[in-house]
């Protein structure tokens, strides 16, 4: 194989409708993000899972290419499989598929900076990341970079996560008892201490021999992501080839984004929930090209076996009915629930979802308000039959409930914060109960944020006004019971860090999805009904323009 010589290189991209077959002589990267769990075959909704990944894998390998199997992050989390062991059936099926090398996505956080450090270490294939940092060395918590030689060819894979991390997990797990921050991402107002981290893990692996450079970046490309935008990364280093992109679930076939010398960076992503396999390909003339399979027919029948296995255990419990819904109850606009690509409303406006989660929350704790985060409400309920897979898959994260006193200006502030991008999505989008709130959208956002990403005050007017708790106006100097999660109301999850130091009226009395599933059997009688038909919710938020 031809080594590459920087400014030559042949970009190319396609999309695999079948078989992406192989070449001897290739060096093949499949690649895999925010998979959340989704680990088998459903057609229904076009998860290809991963007995397809390692069959893929395994004929490529076969044509006579080198295979490498990557994962950009957010694997072990997202449905029941995930909830129920922690994590470690995810990664005991991903050390059965074969994958080489994964990047720490912020839900790989969610059981915990403990459970996640031995999941890694018991992992047969490594994590890396350049920018997840133990703040008490300033070293990397993982090498910054992996490289693999195939037929004399090095490959450098660098790996990113998203400084945001830290407030999309549980801010706490990041911390030592006393509060400390001990782990950190190269956070910063500007994006450059990322850059600049990126940058030196880069020149690391070109002054170690790299030929090509692929960063494996959990960064994603949604506004709320800025500064830290996988294109903002590439568009502020050079020495990158490739970025295998995830955090913001988009698919991406192959753009080229210029780096900061001018030079095109392909960049690719794969969806979420193995919607597609992501192949890219360095041809032994040194061409770069990628693909994305869609439909590809083999499985690998052993990892096929061994996740039935899995599934086998905890099968019984996940299809127990608990309760049912005379209507949908959903995330997404209504009118995309079958279709592929699906519209999300609960980060950035009311559903019923969100109503019936927040009233959850208030009926089991009896609080004056109840606040969930739109990011903690994970999938749609249809209508019919609600089992426990059903609910756990709502709420997957295993959040407490607790309650505290709080005053309005706190609520108020929670609520600005939440609504800070709207109509971009934002995971600590507020879902209500007790209140109703307006977000005016033609004004600018004022609030300020400390280096952490943390609510720290406002600069100006608020966009939230017109704030009613029951039939009065909130009082900002009044105390209120709010319920909502640890999450939240301890961990300063989302930022919203307002409620951390309130008095603790409730603390870690159930978990998120029994909430749920007492409020829909002892507080509805069993069945959700007519009062959450309407999917756009109750009119509790309402956006105004002008």
């Amino acid at each position: 194989m031809k080594k590459r010589l920087l400014g030559t290189l042949t970009l190319a991209m396609a999309v695999s409708m079948g078989m992406a077959a192989g070449a001897e002589g290739d060096i093949v990267v499949l690649y895999t993000n925010d998979v959340h769990c989704a680990v088998a075959q459903d057609d229904e909704n076009q998860v290809l899972g991963y007995a397809k990944v390692a069959a893929l894998k395994e004929e490529l390998e076969e044509a006579g290419s080198e295979v490498i199997l990557v994962d950009a992050g957010d694997a072990i989390q997202g449905e029941a499989i995930g909830t129920l062991s922690s994590g470690e059936y995810l990664v005991q099926i991903m050390d059965e598929v074969g994958y080489d090398i994964a990047v720490p996505g912020n839900h790989e956080f969610d059981y915990g900076m403990e459970q996640f450090l031995k999941l890694a270490e018991e992992a047969d294939y490594d994590y890396i990341s350049a920018n997840f940092t133990d703040l008490t060395t300033g070293e990397p918590v993982f090498d910054a970079y992996e490289i693999e030689e195939e037929g004399g060819v090095k490959i450098a894979f660098v790996g990113v996560c998203t400084p945001k991390t830290i407030t999309s997990s549980t801010p706490v797990y990041f911390q030592n008892d006393a509060g400390e921050y001990i782990y950190g991402f190269r956070l910063d107002e500007t994006g450059a201490a990322l850059y600049d981290c990126v940058q030196s893990a880069v020149d690391a692996a070109r002054a170690e021999g790299a030929d090509y450079v692929i960063a494996v970046t959990h960064l994603g490309i949604e506004a709320e992501c800025s500064p830290w935008m996988s294109t903002e990364l590439i568009g502020n280093t050079n020495g990158i080839d490739v970025v295998l992109d995830g955090h913001s679930h988009s698919t991406i076939e192959g753009d080229l984004v210029k780096n900061k010398d001018g030079a095109n960076v392909l960049m690719t992503s794969t969806g979420t929930k193995l919607s597609a396999i992501g192949k890219l390909t360095i041809a032994e003339d040194g061409a770069l090209s990628s693909e994305l399979v869609y439909d590809y027919e083999g499985s690998d029948p052993e990892v096929e076996a061994f996740i039935a296995g899995i599934q086998a255990e905890f099968e019984e419990t996940l299809n127990q009915v608990v309760a049912k819904t005379d209507v949908a109850l959903v995330i997404n606009e209504p009118s995309t629930l079958d279709k592929e690509e699906k519209i999300r409303l609960v980060r950035n406006a009311e559903t019923n979802l969100g109503d019936l989660c927040a009233d959850a929350y208030r009926y089991v704790s009896g609080a004056d308000v109840a606040l969930v985060n739109g990011g903690g409400i994970r999938t749609d309920i249809l209508a019919g039959d609600i089992t426990y897979d059903d609910i756990i898959s709502v709420h997957p994260f295993g959040n407490e409930l607790c309650m505290v006193e709080a005053t309005g200006q706190q609520i108020l502030d929670a609520l600005e914060m939440g609504a800070r991008v709207t109509p971009e999505e934002n995971g600590g989008f507020l879902q209500v109960s007790g209140l109703t709130y307006e977000i005016h959208t033609d004004m600018e956002s004022t609030v300020k944020l400390d280096e952490n990403g943390m609510f720290q005050g406002m600069l100006g007017d608020y966009r939230v006004q017109n704030v009613m708790i029951g039939d009065e106006p909130l009082d900002p100097d009044k105390t209120y019971t709010v319920a909502s999660h640890n999450y939240m109301l301890k961990n300063a999850g989302d930022g919203i860090n307002m409620f951390t130091e309130c008095e603790l009226l409730l603390e870690d009395i159930m978990l998120d999805n029994q909430v749920l599933i007492t409020y829909i059997t002892e507080g509805l009688g069993g069945v959700v009904g007519e009062e959450y038909a309407e999917p756009y919710g109750q009119g509790r938020i309402v956006a105004v323009e002008g």
